[in-house]
C-alpha cells in the first residue's frame, strides 16, 4: 500500500501540493510533492546520522545492506506490479532488475567486510633513519559524509532509490538523501518503505536514508546546494546533469558530482568480421538496439564500417531484422515525445539516408535506422548526439583512415565495441589506443547492453559519458567515490580505524 509521502528521517511527510504518476494502464496514484524544507530536514538528519553510521563497524553496515535487500525482496510482487504500471517495462525485466539491485547490495556488504575499501597502507616508523627519522604513517579511506542521490528514469530500481549510488554510499558509511524520480514515484515509495523497515530492524539512525518525492527543479538545486551534502550521484540527461554539475562546482565549497549523462556507444565492425559474420552481427545489433525500447544507457546507437558490397548487405540485414521488431512502450510520455522529435531530426538531416522509418505510437517507440557517410557524420555534430530510444545510424567510411577519424572524433562514451575476426587483429590494434581514451569499457564481439555488477566493471567514461572519468557507478570500486584518504601519523592503535583480516571473516 502506497504512502504517497516523502520519508524523512523516519517520518512520512506530506505537503499542500500533489502530483500523479503516468500509468500505462489503470488509475493514476497521487503523491505529495517534496519541498525544500523536507530537503533541509533530511540533510540535517543525515549529518546527525553520520556521527554513528559513518563510524560503525563494517559488520553492522553489511547487516544493514543485507536487511535492505531482504526487505526489498519481501515486497517483490508489489514492486513488480507497480513497475509494470508506471513504466510499461515487462515483468521479467523488472524481476531481473530487482535481482540485480538486491544482488548489488549483498555484493557490497560482502566487499566491505573484506576490508578492501579501507585501502590500508602502513609505513612503519624508522626512528634510526639518517639524516632524519620517519614517523609511523598509516593510510585509510574514510567516508566523506551525507550523499545526495538522484533517481534515474530508465532503471527504477538499479539506478534509483536503492540503486548503485545509494548502495555504494551506504557501504562507504555515508548517509543518503534521495530525490525521487517523477517517472516512478510509486516504486520509490515502496523502496522507501523497505528502507524504513530495515532501519527499524537493525536500529541504525533513521537519518541514514531519506527520500523526498519530486518537487520540481528547485528541489534538486536545494539538495545539491545544501552545505551538509558532501557529494552527488546522478544518472540522467546531459542537460539536467550539466546544470546540477555546475551548481555543485559553483558552491562556496565545491563538491564532487558523479554524473552519468549519456552515450551513443559506437561499434566498429571490422572488414573480416563484416565479410564473415555481417548478417549475424546485424541481427545481434537489432536485438541490442531495441532491447527495453532502446532505453539503456549502453544502447549501441552507432555502427561504423567500411564501404562496399558487404556494407550494403549489412544495411539490408539490419533493416530486415528491425522491420520484424514492433513498437514498444516507453517509460514516460515525455521520453516518447523526445524520441519522436529526435527521429524526425535525423530523418531530415542533410545527406542522411533513411533505412527504417516507422511511425511512433502514443507513448511508444518503433525502431529507426539511418545511414550516412563518415565524412558527412564528421561534419554534422547533431548526428553524434544521443537519441534516447531504439534509433541507430550506420556510418560508412571509405577507408581505414576515415574509420580512424571517426574514432578520433568521438566524445566520451560509456562503451566502445570492436567486432573482429583474427584477420582484423592489426586494424583492431590500431583502434584500441584511441578507444581506450574515449570509453570506460571496450568490448570485443559482443553488445554493450547489460552491465555486470562485479569487481572489474567500469560504468563511466570521459565527459559527457560521465562527469568524473576516474570513477564508476557500477562495480565494487563505486564505493571509492564516497571515501577519501586520511593519513594517520604516530596514531595510537586504539584510535585507528579497525582493519578486517581474513581471520575475522571465518
Amino acid at each position: 500500500m502506497l504512502k504517497g509521502l516523502s520519508l524523512v528521517a523516519g517520518e512520512w511527510l506530506g505537503s499542500d501540493q500533489s502530483f500523479q504518476n503516468e500509468p500505462v494502464s489503470g488509475a493514476p496514484d497521487s503523491f505529495a510533492r517534496g519541498t525544500p524544507d523536507m530537503v533541509n530536514r533530511a540533510c540535517e538528519a543525515a549529518e546527525e546520522a553520520f556521527w554513528t553510521y559513518g563510524y560503525s563497524s563494517v559488520a553492522d553496515r553489511a547487516a544493514f545492506l543485507n536487511e535492505v535487500a531482504d526487505q526489498i525482496d519481501a515486497r517483490g510482487a508489489d514492486i513488480t506490479a507497480m513497475g509494470m504500471k508506471e513504466t510499461g517495462l515487462p515483468e521479467a525485466r523488472l524481476e531481473g532488475e530487482r535481482g540485480r539491485t538486491v544482488g548489488q547490495l549483498r555484493l557490497f556488504a560482502d566487499h566491505i567486510k573484506s576490508g578492501v575499501p579501507l585501502d590500508h597502507r602502513h609505513d612503519p616508523a624508522l626512528p634510526d633513519r639518517a639524516p632524519m627519522p620517519r614517523p609511523d604513517l598509516q593510510l585509510f579511506q574514510r567516508p566523506i559524509g551525507p550523499v545526495a542521490v538522484f533517481g534515474a528514469s530508465n532503471f527504477p530500481l538499479a539506478f534509483s532509490s536503492a540503486g548503485g549510488d545509494t548502495a555504494a554510499a551506504l557501504a562507504a558509511g555515508c548517509p543518503v538523501v534521495v530525490k525521487g524520480h517523477p517517472a516512478h514515484p510509486g516504486i520509490a515509495d515502496l523502496i522507501a518503505q523497505a528502507f524504513e523497515a530495515a532501519i527499524k530492524a537493525t536500529g541504525v539512525h533513521p537519518g541514514v536514508f531519506s527520500q523526498v518525492q519530486d518537487g520540481g527543479h528547485i528541489l534538486g538545486e536545494t539538495l545539491v546546494n545544501h552545505p551538509l551534502i558532501r557529494a552527488v550521484g546522478f544518472t540522467g540527461s546531459l542537460r539536467a546533469g550539466r546544470a546540477l554539475f555546475d551548481i555543485a562546482a559553483a558552491r562556496p565549497e565545491p563538491i564532487p558530482f558523479f554524473g552519468e549523462l549519456g552515450s551513443t556507444n559506437p561499434m566498429f565492425v571490422l572488414p573480416s568480421a563484416l565479410t564473415n559474420r555481417g548478417d549475424d552481427i546485424a541481427k545481434g545489433w537489432a536485438g541490442s538496439l531495441t532491447m527495453g525500447a532502446g532505453q539503456f544507457c549502453t544502447n549501441p546507437g552507432i555502427a561504423v564500417l567500411l564501404e562496399g558490397d558487404e556494407a550494403q548487405q549489412f544495411a539490408a540485414a539490419i533493416g530486415t531484422a528491425l522491420d520484424d521488431i514492433p513498437a514498444q512502450t516507453m517509460l514516460t510520455q515525455g521520453i516518447a515525445k523526445a524520441f519522436g522529435a529526435g527521429s524526425a531530426q535525423f530523418a531530415k538531416s542533410a545527406d542522411v539516408t533513411t533505412v527504417v522509418r516507422s511511425d511512433n505510437p502514443d507513448r511508444g517507440a518503433a525502431p529507426q535506422l539511418f545511414a550516412t557517410t563518415a565524412s558527412n557524420w564528421l561534419s554534422q555534430d547533431a548526428l553524434q548526439e544521443e537519441v534516447f530510444g531504439p534509433l541507430g545510424i550506420l556510418v560508412v567510411a571509405k577507408d581505414l583512415k576515415e574509420m580512424h577519424a571517426v574514432a578520433q572524433s568521438l566524445q566520451g562514451q560509456l562503451t566502445c565495441t570492436l567486432h573482429l575476426d583474427d584477420a582484423d587483429a592489426d586494424v583492431a590494434r590500431s583502434l584500441v589506443p584511441i578507444l581506450e581514451r574515449k570509453a570506460g569499457r571496450i568490448l570485443a564481439n559482443g553488445f554493450p547492453t547489460g552491465v555486470e555488477v562485479c569487481d572489474s566493471m567500469v560504468h563511466s567514461g570521459p565527459y559527457p559519458a560521465s562527469t568524473n572519468f576516474g570513477a564508476t557507478s557500477v562495480g565494487t570500486i563505486a564505493i571509492r567515490r564516497f571515501l577519501r584518504p586520511v593519513c594517520y601519523q604516530n596514531m595510537p592503535t586504539d584510535l585507528l580505524p579497525t582493519v578486517t583480516t581474513p581471520a575475522d571473516l571465518q
